[in-house]
């Protein structure tokens, strides 16, 4: 357990762990270079695995220093931040004051939330358990968002619904986001439809009956992951044909 649990701690012991032939490979994997869309995003080279585990040390941090960590500039920073919200929201010690400051932080502070990783860390439990038993209003904001990270944020927060059954919103957010733009939100919406298609087959099936043809393909290719074959080539035959009757 670290004795000073605070910011600046954290991002000392973060900096002793970095490595030169870490950053090398965590630059290629977030895709920072020219162009890509983690351009111009700091990172020092320190394996998320290391970041996670220091988070656990870190787990009793404040939301105000949290804050502090979201701030920096350096990406596992900020990926620690969320790492410690989360381990924080998964613990039953947590009351529901700290939960309610946890999500309003995220909300609140989404401009410092800028990768894919950053979103999961987020919103896999924390964002959705916080809303789970309340208005969720705020993720149909977010899905109308012109951020492609909020928009993100919308659909994969129907994580935790989806774990409990409750399936309503992920497909009424899929419904919004299907015609997405932004490659990462074509994922992370195929990946929920995925995942709510293990509960419920007729319900993915039904969406993609109305869908398929006309949304984008990296999308379809990771709803239909789970599925057979047969219904694989089927919805994939449907975007074909769609895309050949416009040529």
């Amino acid at each position: 357990m670290a004795t000073n649990i605070d910011a600046a701690h954290f991002i000392e012991k973060l900096k002793a762990a970095s490595s030169p032939e870490e950053l090398v490979k965590i630059q290629r994997y977030f895709k920072s270079g020219p162009g890509e869309y983690g351009e111009g995003d700091t990172f020092i080279g320190v394996r998320m695995g290391q970041v996670f585990d220091l988070a656990k040390a870190f787990i009793d941090m404040s939301p105000e220093e949290i804050e502090k960590l979201l701030e920096s500039d350096i990406h596992e920073a900020r990926a620690g931040a969320l790492s410690i919200m989360d381990k924080q929201s998964r613990s039953k010690k947590t009351p529901e004051s700290r939960r309610k400051e946890l999500f309003d932080l995220y909300i609140r502070r989404s401009d410092r939330i800028n990768n894919w990783d950053l979103v999961d860390l987020g919103t896999l439990h924390m964002t959705g358990s916080y809303l789970y038993n309340k208005p969720r209003d705020i993720l149909y904001q977010l899905a109308l968002s012109e951020n492609l990270w909020e928009r993100r944020t919308a659909i994969v927060s129907t994580t935790y619904f989806i774990r409990q059954g409750d399936l309503d919103d992920t497909f009424k957010i899929a419904e919004i986001l299907v015609n997405d733009k932004e490659d990462l939100v074509h994922k992370g919406t195929g990946w929920m439809l995925r995942f709510a298609g293990a509960s419920n087959r007729e319900r993915l099936l039904e969406f993609l009956d109305k869908y398929a043809a006309t949304m984008p393909r990296t999308l379809l290719r990771y709803a239909i992951e789970h599925l057979d074959k047969g219904q694989r080539q089927y919805f994939m035959e449907l975007k074909n044909t769609r895309k050949n009757s416009k040529n």
